[in-house]
């Protein structure tokens, strides 16, 4: 276990405690706190404290410096994996960590949906989480027996160096869409922040790209291997995408998987070409990818008498648009959307998503998603910019905006809730208040039976 640590709460007895300097909070506010928790040596740019203490010029450098050398012999023999892009991170990642698990290869996997070694280890604030929580995650699968680890890597993740001085097997880049911009302000910032990736590549690694997204260039830096429709160099051909599946054939390999849309295959493709590049033979392969299941909250489908309800993770345009492209593929009579935007981030996707929904659905419900620091009223407001389509009503209690949408289905009808996906809480301002879509459908459906049986 890591014993090198930057939050006093996770400091044991003989721990090392580095204090750096945040955006919001400073490490050495917190310094006695972790003296308290039993940390007995302190590296800080200024102070003088009671247990062994060493004042460096910039702490952060000097804790990227210390992990690399304490550590780098395990970072050496991990296969370390990593994939960024707006879209398909965690579908992709985790398919790679059933994938690899299933073929007997111990793999552990950390992103947006937490950190899994054989099953859910344990939740994480971010998608590329702090950069001891990263070490801890690698040392701690280290010891475990596994020696591959699937790792989401986010725009701000690298842009906050969480990931510095650690060098990937494989770099992937999915696609590239509006998400972010609050905090990156253009596309060319937005790609450029995911381009550090692909430096942080070892002298052998391999660069996968997607050459039929249209920011593919800012990716083609070193070792690059290419996928697509497009020409390249694993090319897909033959894909018949319908409501039972997908198949498709790409260098001679004859793919087929329950996951549904052209953008999970873009996901089943990458999950593909790493393990054709990792040895696995064909036949291993093709047998392997059909049993591969989404992540939780991802196109997540829930039957309801001949309805259907899918919860998924959908919180950008582009996802919202390839689902909506996906549900055209499923025999139905009505389609219904539950979905909010998130406070505190990019305002500018707001109406671009509400003109999405009701476009393409019979009636949406607006709801709360993560309000952050904002007022719902004002992320409302945005939303309906410019609409003049009354198919919606607002509920921001998204309990029960999802107990009023179940009611309006009927017969073969689909209902959409999306935004949320696998989180568990809803965050308002300090505030974690705790919530899930699949179980609010669950205690939902069954108040109804409940209903029913006592009429």
């Amino acid at each position: 276990m890591l014993t090198i640590k930057t939050d006093s709460r996770k400091v044991k007895p003989g721990d090392t405690f580095v204090a750096l300097r945040g955006i919001s909070s400073d490490g050495h506010d917190y310094i006695e706190k972790a003296i308290k928790a039993g940390a007995t040596k302190i590296i800080a740019e200024e102070g003088n404290y009671e247990v062994d203490t060493q004042l460096v010029k910039d702490s952060r450098l000097f804790l990227e410096d210390l992990l690399h050398q304490t550590y780098q012999n395990i970072l050496e023999e991990m296969t370390i994996i990593g994939i960024t892009g707006t879209n398909g991170k965690t579908t992709t990642a985790y398919l790679l960590y059933e994938a690899l698990n299933r073929l007997g290869r111990k793999t552990s996997y950390a992103g947006t949906i937490g950190f899994y070694m054989e099953g859910k280890v344990r939740d994480l604030p971010n998608t590329s989480p702090d950069l001891c929580d990263i070490y801890d995650m690698i040392i701690t699968s280290y010891e475990a027996g596994y020696r591959i680890i699937v790792l989401e890597v986010s725009s701000q993740g690298l842009s906050y160096h969480r990931l510095n001085q650690i060098s990937f097997d494989y770099a992937i880049f999915t696609n590239l869409t509006q998400d972010h911009l609050d905090y990156h302000k253009t596309m060319e910032n937005y790609a450029k922040a995911k381009q550090q990736l692909f430096y942080q590549l070892k002298d052998n690694g391999k660069s996968i790209i997607n050459v039929d997204d249209s920011y593919h260039s800012y990716f083609m830096i070193k070792n690059v291997i290419t996928y697509g429709f497009s020409k390249s160099d694993y090319q897909v051909k033959d894909a018949q995408i319908g409501n039972h599946g997908t198949s498709f054939m790409v260098n001679q390999l004859s793919i087929h998987t329950t996951l549904l849309g052209r953008y999970n295959l873009y996901n089943v493709l990458c999950a593909t070409i790493v393990l054709d590049l990792l040895g696995f033979s064909k036949s291993e392969i093709e047998n392997t990818i059909p049993f591969l299941l989404p992540p939780p909250g991802r196109m997540e489908i829930i039957p309801y008498d001949t309805n259907k309800i899918i919860i998924d993770y959908a919180h950008t345009p582009d996802a919202m648009e390839n689902l909506f492209k996906t549900i055209q593929e499923i025999p139905h009579q009505k389609t219904y959307v539950v979905f909010g935007c998130t406070g505190s981030r990019d305002a500018k996707k707001r109406p671009i998503m509400m003109q999405l929904a009701l476009k393409n659905a019979d009636y949406v419900i607006v709801t709360s998603d993560d309000l952050h620091e904002e007022e719902f009223v004002d992320i409302v407001k945005d939303m309906l910019e410019g609409n003049i389509i009354s198919r919606y009503k607002v509920e921001q209690n998204r309990f029960e905006a999802v107990k009023e949408a179940l009611k309006m289905l009927k017969q073969n009808d689909l209902l959409l809730i999306l935004g949320k996906g696998h989180e568990e809480y809803i965050i308002v301002k300090e505030e974690r208040i705790p919530y899930n879509d699949r179980k609010a459908v669950e205690q939902i459906l069954k108040s109804f039976q409940k209903i029913e049986i006592e009429s």
